[in-house]
């Protein structure tokens, strides 16, 4: 059993990572209470996708950017979660985004883009989702160390973080300098039960991936495109980005681009 910590020991939170919600404004949406959840990625934070949420919430939709278990605080906090924690968290998100909304689309960059990926094949109602966005999102890796990961997370509390990979310079996404093995371990054991379920994804897909990822190898594209349900997949290149595209030279691109998906597939 994994102890969590207490609120009086919890770590404090970094200022930027707060979490991010807005209401709909149906006079710029067609009439309909249309929500978007807007999820970061591992060892990252809010700050990471705050500007694409903000640049559609100024479009009138209603937006949801949770903060995941473990993130914006410290490595160390985040080795006490898990896959299910984050999971639990973009559910919660979703719910309070219904209850305010009439449809809502889910967005995620990197891990965001497989928890809402999960989400998706865990949800039947095209209201509750009526498309996916991911960016550069992560469901395998060519890397063969992570065979050993069930036994270097007993051995080694982490590895040289992932962050900050932008090539836009002087941007920084407030993520970790490490990333905590036992944390990693539980994303990666998710990632095989997550592929086997993409059949089960029946909304619309906006895949967007950048030229250059450092992060993320071209492994998790072909397996996410070809093996969702989905009749209506569209795949956006983002030709001046590395792994954070939405606070990269793209993000105007990103946000032209899922902003009108979000339009499209809300309009019924």
């Amino acid at each position: 059993m994994i102890s969590r910590m207490t609120p009086a020991s919890a770590p404090p939170v970094h200022p930027l990572a707060a979490p991010l919600a807005t209401d709909p404004d149906p006079s710029l949406t067609g009439g309909r209470r249309v929500g978007v959840l807007v999820c970061h990625g591992f060892t990252g934070q809010p700050a990471s996708v705050k500007p694409w949420a903000q640049a559609l919430a100024e479009r009138g939709y209603a937006v949801e950017v949770p903060r995941l278990p473990g993130h914006g605080t410290t490595w160390q906090d985040l080795n006490g979660y898990r896959w299910e924690d984050w999971y639990a968290e973009v559910r919660a998100a979703h719910r309070r985004l219904l209850e305010r909304c009439d449809v809502v689309v889910l967005a995620g960059l990197s891990m965001g883009g497989a928890l809402v990926l999960r989400l998706a094949a865990d949800v039947e109602s095209s209201d509750q989702v009526a498309g996916v966005v991911v960016v550069n999102p992560a469901v395998a890796t060519k890397r063969l160390d992570v065979k050993l990961l069930p036994v270097l997370k007993h051995l080694v509390p982490s590895f040289p973080g992932i962050t900050d990979d932008i090539k836009k310079p002087g941007v920084t996404e407030h993520g970790y300098p490490r990333a905590p093995l036992k944390a990693v371990h539980s994303m990666m054991q998710a990632w095989p039960v997550l592929v086997a379920d993409l059949p089960r994804v029946t909304a619309p897909v906006l895949y967007a991936r950048s030229a250059v990822d450092h992060v993320v190898d071209e492994s998790s594209e072909p397996l996410i495109t070809s093996r969702v349900s989905s009749r209506d997949v569209t795949v956006l290149r983002l030709p001046e980005s590395y792994h954070v595209a939405t606070l990269d030279n793209d993000l105007p691109l990103l946000v032209e681009e899922s902003a009108a998906f979000v339009a499209r597939v809300t309009s019924g």
